[in-house]
């Protein structure tokens, strides 16, 4: 899927198909699909990986390379020990600080970590089987958006448009976040499982990995 047929399928389901009369813009729609991709991304971001040299004598990582950056879910330090080493770490703005008694030689960490999805003209990174709530938060947030415009203006559908579209959206809207705290849950647990952590978290206040 691409973003004309991300459009394609919100407007059908807001039955704004007449191309000579739309009630939103193109520029509007991709605002509010943007909205509904980054708050998916949220529950359920790209996973991805990076490969990034720490400094000799330093805990601290430098991560400001990871853009579009929603979590870090683990570090592996060293790379290449089987089974894999897995350290807890702390996270503050772009450095990332490896907690463990080994202290980095210069060599890569490996970073774990979820980004944004990405919703563009030729391409998606967007999961086939959540296409749809994707386009459901993003029919949302345009009813939404409608309706605040509409309020205290003459419309073609009556005095209740303003209304009826807020409704509607506060509906679809409430859909949307419900799935996305779900997907949220499972994804959590889902990604926890792949392995065990390399030491026992010993602080509450602390970021780990799994």
């Amino acid at each position: 899927m691409n973003l004309s047929e991300m459009r394609t399928i919100i407007r059908r389901d807001l039955h704004d198909e007449d191309a000579t009369n739309y009630r939103w813009t193109d520029d509007e729609l991709d605002r509010h699909i943007a909205h509904a991709v980054s708050q998916f991304s949220q529950a359920l971001p790209m996973e991805d990986t990076a490969d990034i040299a720490t400094t000799a004598s330093s805990r601290d990582v430098d991560i400001a390379q990871l853009s579009n950056r929603v979590m870090i879910e683990t570090v592996e330090y060293p790379i290449g020990s089987y089974p894999p080493t897995y350290r807890r770490f702390a996270l503050w703005q772009d450095t990332l600080t490896i907690l463990s008694d080994i202290v980095p030689d210069g060599s890569d960490a490996r970073i774990y970590y979820g980004k944004l999805h990405t919703l563009d003209a030729s391409s998606s990174t967007i999961p086939t089987q959540h296409e749809d709530l994707v386009a459901l938060g993003a029919a949302a947030y345009a009813l939404l958006e409608w309706a605040n415009y509409a309020i205290n203006r003459v419309n073609v559908g009556g005095a209740d448009t303003a209304e009826t579209y807020q409704k509607q959206g506060s509906e679809l809207l409430t859909r949307f976040r419900k799935e996305l705290r779900r997907l949220g849950r499972t994804n959590r647990v889902r990604v926890r499982q792949l392995y065990t952590p390399a030491t026992t978290p010993v602080s509450k206040s602390i970021v780990t990995g799994p």
